[in-house]
């Protein structure tokens, strides 16, 4: 532990958020094969499975938002106090971010399997598209106690710098989920097909194996957790909720405009505009794994560097992320815009004339947004470090709710509005303008744009303003080491 602490706030940075970075990239593949593999399998049972666990998607999104508390808030603060040499001050942490989870996962998972049926019939969801739905998100919903608790883990490996772990709890994730989705969708032997329920319940045995193994590594020399670590406190309660609360929000904010949004297109596209917006979705979820890792390792690295008193270096990882993760997606779109007809039909081999062509467009519009997602994401994460997580919850606030919400509604018939509402604006009516499918497109694409120009220039304010010299101030008694040559 002390070696990947030296590493992290003495030794080089590139080297050491790469080395942080790729297995966390890794393990970012793998959780998004999770949900790539339900698509390819289900793909083979036609549009409407694809399009029924489409429609899901954002609600999914959703609840494990409300999980992102305890993960963020674990991963922050361990790396903070590993950084300030508190090495069992972040062990309680770890277990204080499981307790959390595993509480949130309960009470969630169980109000959206009793309710998964009219939660789908709200989302606009056709006859033919709802039952299944209303399946598959029921049963997921009944895992997430298990996700939450293998998640916290993880947080708490990656926030002591061993994201080696996380990839390991990952991979055990998906290999389950490999083996036992074609089982349980198509059936063989004395197992029966279940179609989506089945992927969904090959989902939920992953999210076992993963925190079983998640445990075992916690309890084992990786981390030492042990049963002194286990006392609970307000004070650490009230610390994870306040550095988590706010990423909360943000993807609570997130992930309701995702809902509204997926009303949008089964008003405006059907189900084919629905099977084109989730091949989009997975698409890009793949696509963005580079930055997503590099977030996760600069968050890391940020925070363990503020711990330890060093905010130039804090701020020369987060430029170094952000050039790194633009230029990656930068070569990402690229291959997809040249090729988006071969993703298509790798998703959805079946798909009908008027679904192939919404997606290729998707895909191609999708792929201009890749670098400033991969921007934005990147410099979120540096604040996020400095534990000022409440500026990625204003971005997103007005990413989706002032950009996306309303320029996609302009998909809708002329006949139709969408209700836009934010607190400091009130209540917005927007009207629908028949503009189709391609809205939609556009404004995904054009909200990751200007969020990212947004992101960037408040973090050059921010820095300027002091951002990450006041976090290491305020992070422990330890002195701020000034460092020339940032």
């Amino acid at each position: 532990m002390s070696d990947r602490r030296a590493a992290i706030v003495e030794g080089s940075i590139p080297r050491a958020l790469i080395t942080l970075a790729i297995p966390l990239v890794a393990q970012n593949v793998v959780r998004v094969a999770q949900q790539v593999i339900d698509t390819f399998w289900l793909g083979r049972l036609g549009e409407t499975a694809v399009a029924a666990v489409g429609l899901t998607i954002p609600v999914t999104g959703l609840l494990f938002a409300l999980l992102v508390t305890p993960f963020v808030g674990t991963q922050i603060l361990v790396s903070q106090r590993i950084g300030a040499d508190d090495d069992d001050g972040a062990r309680r942490m770890v277990s204080h971010g499981v307790v959390l989870a595993v509480v949130l996962g309960a009470i969630v998972g169980a109000g959206v399997a009793f309710g998964a049926d009219p939660i789908v019939r709200l989302l606009g969801a056709g006859s033919d598209v709802a039952p299944a739905a209303a399946v598959y998100l029921g049963t997921i919903a009944l895992g997430l106690p298990m996700a939450g608790a293998s998640d916290a883990l993880e947080a708490g490996f990656v926030g002591h710098g061993d994201s080696r772990a996380s990839l390991y709890v990952n991979v055990a994730t998906v290999a389950v989920n490999v083996l036992l989705d074609p089982l349980f969708i198509f059936g063989a032997g004395p197992i029966p097909g279940m179609g989506v329920q089945g992927a969904a319940l090959a989902t939920i045995a992953g999210y076992a194996a993963g925190l079983l193994l998640a445990a075992a590594l916690a309890v084992g020399p990786r981390m030492a957790l042990a049963r002194r670590h286990l006392r609970l406190t307000v004070a650490d309660f009230h610390a994870l909720l306040s550095i988590g609360a706010p990423i909360t929000g943000q993807r609570v904010v997130r992930q309701s405009v995702r809902v509204l949004l997926v009303g949008v297109v089964a008003t405006a596209g059907g189900a084919a505009g629905l099977a084109a917006y989730t091949v989009g979705a997975r698409a890009a979820s793949v696509a963005v794994l580079p930055s997503r890792g590099l977030a996760q390792a600069t968050q890391n690295m940020v925070g363990q560097n503020v711990g330890a008193g060093r905010p130039a270096r804090a701020s020369r990882t987060t430029r170094v992320g952000v050039a790194v993760a633009a230029a990656v997606l930068v070569c990402l779109g690229t291959v997809q815009w040249v090729v988006p007809g071969s993703v298509a039909r790798l998703f959805v081999p079946d798909a009908s004339p008027e679904g192939f062509a919404l997606t290729v467009d998707y895909l191609r519009i999708l792929a201009y947004g890749y670098p400033a997602i991969g921007a934005a994401d990147l410099l979120l994460s540096g604040f996020n470090g400095a534990g000022r997580t409440r500026t990625s919850f204003v971005a997103d606030l007005l990413k989706y709710w002032l950009v996306r919400l309303p320029v996609a509604s302009l998909a809708l018939p002329a006949t139709v509005s969408v209700s836009v509402s934010v607190s400091v604006l009130g209540v917005v009516v927007v009207p629908g303008h028949g503009l189709g499918m391609p809205a939609v497109f556009w404004a995904v694409t054009g909200s990751n744009v200007v969020a990212a120009l947004g992101a960037g220039a408040y973090y050059v304010h921010a820095v300027r303003r002091g951002l990450f010299v006041d976090a290491a101030v305020g992070s422990d008694d330890t002195d701020v080491v000034t460092e020339s040559t940032d």
